[in-house]
């Protein structure tokens, strides 16, 4: 017996006045809210022993924000992309107008006809390996 109950009674034994309740429409609105708190406590109850449901939750509130992250940071590498390459351009430019005549004309002659230049590249990468290995050979004479 709680101690509220035990206040409802008499030395005696007997009914004294409802100390809670004063009537009653008050004593069932009390009992429906005392329904409505126990279940409220059970369901939270409920949903704590649920470990397996928690982590699923869990399991989808990282998707969520990792699927966010990689949206922002697609939308990050993107924009950084283009910053460098706006700022590469402008460096181009910027570099093309500098340049003498001469090597302005073979620079865009190269551009026009890029495998000339890549052979010239290749063979010019070869002529340093060529004399980096001789040099080795010779004790770095």
């Amino acid at each position: 017996m709680t101690d509220k109950a035990a206040q409802g009674r008499e030395p005696g034994g007997g009914a004294a006045q409802e100390v809670g309740a004063k009537g009653p429409d008050e004593l069932r609105r009390q009992i429906e809210r005392t329904r409505s708190a126990l279940g409220d406590t059970v369901e939270e109850l409920a949903g704590k022993v649920d470990v397996k449901g928690r982590a699923r939750a869990r399991a989808a509130d990282l998707r969520d924000k990792a699927g966010a992250m990689t949206v922002q940071l697609r939308s990050s590498a993107a924009q950084a992309g283009h910053t460098v390459q706006d700022r590469a351009s402008h460096a181009g430019h910027a570099v093309e107008h500098t340049l003498p005549a001469p090597v302005r004309t073979a620079v865009q002659a190269g551009v026009r006809h890029p495998r000339p230049v890549l052979v010239v590249g290749a063979a010019a990468v070869g002529a340093v390996v060529a004399v980096e290995v001789v040099r080795r050979r010779h004790g770095g004479r």
